[in-house]
């Protein structure tokens, strides 16, 4: 009886926990929206996405953020290139290795997680660009170095969704496997790595959720010029131009609301790629 009052608790205070988040996203999204209109107003939606130029100091300003949507999405797409393969590669071996690997290599990861954006920052500043400037570039702040630097941020996270599902993977097909005679390597890659497909995918997507968010460290190796990303030139997300431009744009000025419209324009986005991840989570915990 006391196990049932104690679920029933828990089972309200998740459902009343998950109706705040929904209403606190609703009322940022809202109040963001309610910023924006002034530039909206200006620019035209269109105009403002798909606009080349971001002049928001000029007397009749001229609003476009598509540079730096395209340079946000080259980003992030650019680091789950990186992240993916490498973190689903480690999840396979950390599934099957033994307890001493794993009480290794887990802590490490976790880390990995914990480690501040500025640090990794840093960590690319000094390796990452050092590294394409002494190869002979202009400037080793590029698309490619964002890539790189934030693919380093979102691999661990990567690793942690699909281990769980290629664990119970391996639970379900293992002793089958071996009593027919299915050598390990067969097993991972025709067995656990299929079966698993619905869990890389959601850890793809919410990878990318998280990587479109990032703004210290891609602020730190991209170069931030609002320029269509190419691989080795630079670009500018649209966390950065918010974190660069907010605390020195005009008060009530087109330029502060243009920046909420741009925040609000990447809200969107998240929250369409935090739903798919959570559906596709919930597709493959069946």
């Amino acid at each position: 009886m006391t196990s049932r009052r104690f679920e029933s608790v828990a089972a309200a205070s998740v459902t009343w926990l998950a109706r705040g988040a929904a209403a606190l996203f609703l009322f940022v999204a809202l109040a963001l929206l309610k910023e924006s209109l002034p530039a909206l107003s200006h620019a035209s939606l269109w105009g403002f996405l798909s606009g080349s130029d971001w002049l928001p100091t000029l007397p009749n300003p001229i609003l476009g953020i598509l540079p730096m949507i395209a340079g946000t999405l080259a980003v992030s797409f650019g680091a789950l290139v990186v992240a993916l393969p490498v973190g689903v590669g480690a999840a396979l071996a950390l599934c099957v290795a033994g307890p001493r690997t794993r009480a290794v290599v887990r802590p490490v990861i976790d880390v990995l997680a914990g480690i501040p954006s500025v640090v990794y920052g840093f960590l690319g500043l000094l390796t990452v660009v050092r590294g394409f400037e002494r190869l002979g570039m202009a400037s080793g702040e590029s698309v490619l170095a964002a890539s790189l630097v934030l693919g380093a941020m979102i691999l661990p996270f990567i690793v942690a969704v699909c281990e769980e599902a290629m664990r119970d993977a391996v639970a379900r097909y293992g002793a089958a496997s071996l009593a027919l005679g299915v050598g390990r390597d067969e097993m991972l890659l025709r067995l656990v790595l299929p079966a698993s497909r619905r869990a890389i995918l959601a850890a793809a997507v919410s990878g990318l959720a998280r990587a479109l968010g990032e703004t210290m460290a891609v602020m730190m190796v991209a170069g931030n010029s609002p320029l269509f990303p190419t691989l080795l030139g630079r670009t500018e997300t649209i966390p950065a131009l918010i974190a660069l431009e907010m605390g020195c744009a005009e008060v009530d000025s087109l330029h502060v609301s243009g920046l909420y419209a741009a925040g609000f324009v990447l809200t969107v986005l998240l929250f369409a790629l935090s739903l798919a991840a959570h559906r596709l989570r919930g597709r493959a915990g069946r």
